[in-house]
């Protein structure tokens, strides 16, 4: 999401830790604080001949998250849940027994001083999953990225900026890449809302202040940015790209977590430059793509990126030929205050065709509401059924890869 930088103290760490996505609080625009609140084969040995080998049983296929499934239930398979504290809300719990939740976002405050207490709210939630119609992994994400943005305590403590300036930064990539995993995996999380790949243009600008970016170079910052995202998926853990099409011509305080931001950057060099490090992304097999709430007009004129068919579909889906799972920037950012409250900015998201809400205010009612909208909009005819079903056979197949 956004950054807007806001300090929590972790003792453990004695670091600052961001909240946001564009900020390094959710996902990452700017840092937001949060609120106070290669293995070789193995040999095979012989096996004798046989004229009539046994038939083998096919084991059997996931139900299709869309078999069936009511509005509700589709449009809950599209929404991730945040919520305040350290202990799950009962009624989040009951959402994810009914099978309404894709996944779930952890923030500063839901982690404490004690690492223990994170992982007990964790082991909640996957039983509360186990006992939905169609259990399925859910998506665990925090926004890991490095440096000043980490939620959990752990690596990587070298920032993306770190990694740009190290005597090798490809293997300094690798290394975060692993040191992320390992930390989310340490708490039982599947996802992280990182790397961030927006290339930055001067000192001190808007991706640049908590040092998120790699690099001016767009093509370092592609190939860095894919060498965190091969080890850390090779380490069983998505990770998500972020923010396209790029947030790096940001000045510095252009925060989509506090307000409108529009960026004229001319179309070649939106296309050369900002959107050049998605192209390796995409390459590597990143799972995710988080889209950015700034305005584009040379994409779009008045539309924020992620609630702009023509970016998503047009530039990301058919330009750069994706086909994992989008996710969108957090739904409450101020930048969104023109399109209305949650339900509005649901419906928009949901009509762009990005397949993950991002509800991080944490509170369970955000959630609840965005997902009240778009089933009511499914029932009336106002979203197509066809599309609405592909993004959540998307989301599905990404939380079958993953434990």
């Amino acid at each position: 999401m956004s950054l807007s930088l806001r300090s929590v103290g972790l003792l453990a760490l004695g670091l600052t830790l961001l909240t946001a996505c564009g900020s390094p609080g959710t996902g990452g625009s700017s840092p937001s604080p949060a609120p106070a609140t290669t293995d070789a084969a193995p040999t095979e040995s012989p096996l004798p001949a046989s004229p009539s080998p046994s038939p083998t049983t096919s084991p059997e296929p996931t139900p299709s998250p869309t078999a069936g499934a009511n509005s509700a239930d589709l449009a809950g398979q599209r929404i991730v849940y945040s919520y305040p504290g350290t202990t799950p809300p009962a009624a989040l719990l009951q959402r994810i027994r009914e099978g309404r939740v894709a996944g779930v976002i952890f923030f500063a405050e839901n982690v404490g001083s004690d690492p223990s207490v994170l992982r007990t709210a964790v082991n909640q939630l996957r039983q509360a999953e186990q006992q939905s119609p169609h259990p399925r992994p859910l998506l665990l994400m925090t926004d890991q990225e490095g440096g000043l943005v980490r939620r959990l305590p752990g690596g990587p403590a070298q920032s993306a900026k770190d990694v740009g300036r190290a005597a090798d930064p490809t293997a300094a990539a690798t290394a975060t890449g692993n040191q992320a995993a390992a930390t989310l995996a340490g708490f039982g999380l599947n996802l992280n809302l990182a790397p961030v790949l927006d290339v930055y243009r001067t000192p001190g600008d808007f991706a640049d202040s908590a040092q998120r970016s790699y690099s001016t170079d767009p093509a370092v910052v592609g190939k860095l940015g894919s060498a965190f995202i091969k080890a850390q998926q090779g380490a069983g853990v998505a990770a998500t790209a972020k923010h396209f099409p790029g947030l790096g011509s940001a000045p510095a305080g252009a925060n989509t977590d506090e307000e409108p931001v529009t960026l004229t950057v001319p179309l070649n060099q939106l296309r050369s430059v900002d959107e050049r490090p998605y192209r390796d992304a995409v390459a590597a097999g990143v799972e995710l793509v988080m889209l950015a709430w700034a305005i584009y007009p040379a994409l779009d004129p008045g539309t924020p990126a992620g609630l702009s068919g023509t970016v998503v579909h047009d530039e990301l889906r058919t330009r750069l030929n994706y086909q994992g799972v989008t996710v969108t920037d957090a739904l409450e950012a101020k930048a969104l205050d023109p399109v209305g409250g949650t339900d509005k900015r649901a419906l928009a998201v949901a009509r762009a065709g990005v397949d993950l809400i991002l509800c991080s205010a944490r509170d369970v009612g955000q959630g609840d509401q965005a997902a009240a909208a778009l089933a009511g909009a499914l029932d009336s005819g106002d979203l197509d059924r066809d599309e609405f079903t592909a993004s959540a056979d998307r989301v599905d197949a990404l939380r079958d890869s993953l434990k």
